[in-house]
């Protein structure tokens, strides 16, 4: 029997006691993996470490490698996110849309966990723990496959999650990692029906595309972020400038960058200087179209820009006549993430947030807060840019299901 049908088959029976477990033992299990995590802080970034090293021997980009580092604080913000989802309600076993027939007859429904989960990632190795708390509180077990360049990484954080769930009443086997990294295991698992209930792909734009079409167990499909701010005639200069900022260079290797910057032609020649100075002093690169080049000297943007994920000090700027031709450019090039106009006419905005079909919808705000954590879920799995079950950041809801109960009175079909 490999790696991975062994750690199934151990999830599978978790999974029978865990949907039992009641949300006090639930939350017991998520504390003792926040201890874990602060008594064993040097040793995970010892072992981070080694990854770091690695990826930045192989000339790895240094956002990317970004996305893979650890620091305490970031450790920290692992342990936060676990004492976020303790005082998150529990929602299984919540009853709604529930009404009586005329004839007695009580229906409901039931939320309830969905069973197994796969989580397939790359880099970031806070999605392990992230995905562990989330599925855990939600009354699932998760099958954690994350990528090569983190394995160190990655096998220490479940052995101090281990570690924890030893001193709660939840079996240490509820989460597993496959430790082989041999890309032909990821084929494997998405075969795995008998065993998973649900595959999530969080990752690249390859990655995602190759679960959606080889998965024959569900997919909940995560997005690549081609995110993108508008900034129409009436906004204001400054600010916006701190929110493209902020939206572009606080961690630019993650998918709620904004990739994209669209600028109404008649606040163009107000904002395109300052704008450039403020990013060239971050190293950004702009590229920009024949508009932006009449304004400020930078690299001519590409048809291929305005449809590409950086994850990088790189970003494209458009001017546009108008919020039509905005909405119509975001329509053509937008992965469904997250959108922003930045605008102080009321009905742009409202025209804004009704034609564009993302995930996330920003008024006068950056990209940057579509997560978990800043929606308040305490952590997430991914950014859902599907409209079927979930969309926008997948929290614990977002991590069930519903069955139909239906009480009656020893009563039949006429």
């Amino acid at each position: 029997m490999n790696e991975l049908i062994e750690k199934a088959k151990k999830l599978k029976s978790a999974s029978d006691f865990l949907k039992k477990t009641k949300a006090k033992e639930k939350n017991e299990a998520i504390r003792q993996i926040a201890i874990a995590l602060e008594k064993n802080m040097d040793y995970i970034l010892s072992e981070n470490k080694k990854d770091v090293d690695i990826a930045r021997k192989n000339g790895v980009k240094e956002a990317l490698v970004d996305r893979l580092a650890l620091n305490e604080k970031r450790i920290k913000g692992m342990i936060d996110s676990c004492n976020t989802v303790i005082n998150l309600k529990d929602p299984v076993g919540e009853i709604f849309d529930s009404f009586l027939r005329e004839d007695g007859i009580r229906i409901s429904k039931m939320r309830v966990p969905l069973g197994v989960i796969g989580i397939i990632y790359e880099s970031r190795p806070n999605v392990t723990v992230d995905a562990t708390i989330l599925a855990l509180k939600s009354g699932n077990t998760v099958l954690l496959r994350g990528g090569s360049d983190a394995i160190n990484s990655n096998k220490a954080l479940v052995k101090v999650i281990k570690e924890g769930l030893k001193n709660s009443g939840i079996p240490e086997n509820s989460v597993e990692l496959i430790e082989n990294t041999d890309r032909a295991l990821v084929n494997e698992m998405l075969k795995l029906n008998e065993y998973l209930d649900l595959v999530i792909p969080r990752g690249g734009k390859g990655l995602i595309n190759f679960v959606v079409k080889n998965s024959t167990v569900p997919v909940l499909e995560t997005g690549v972020g081609i995110c993108h701010i508008f900034v129409d005639e009436s906004a204001d200069v400054m600010k916006s400038i701190d929110i493209i900022d902020n939206a572009k260079t606080q961690r630019p290797g993650t998918c709620n960058t904004v990739e994209t910057v669209l600028i109404h032609k008649d606040i163009a020649s107000k904002i395109l200087p300052d704008l450039k100075k403020r990013l060239e002093e971050k190293n950004v690169e702009i590229r920009g179209c024949e508009e932006v080049l009449k304004h400020i000297d930078v690299k001519p943007a590409t048809e291929e820009d305005w449809a590409t994920e950086y994850l990088d000090l790189i970003l494209s700027i458009k001017v546009v006549n108008d919020l039509d031709e905005a909405i119509s450019h975001i329509k053509t090039y937008s992965t469904g993430h997250s959108e922003s106009i930045l605008t102080e006419d009321y009905l742009n905005a409202m025209k804004f947030v009704e034609e564009i079909d993302s995930a996330a919808v920003y008024i006068n705000a950056s990209t940057r807060f579509t997560d978990g954590g800043e929606f308040g879920m305490g952590a997430e799995m991914g950014i859902s840019t599907q409209k079927m079950h979930a969309r926008g950041p997948v929290g614990l809801k977002e991590l069930t299901t519903y069955k139909f109960v239906i009480q009656g009175n020893y009563d039949v079909r006429g």
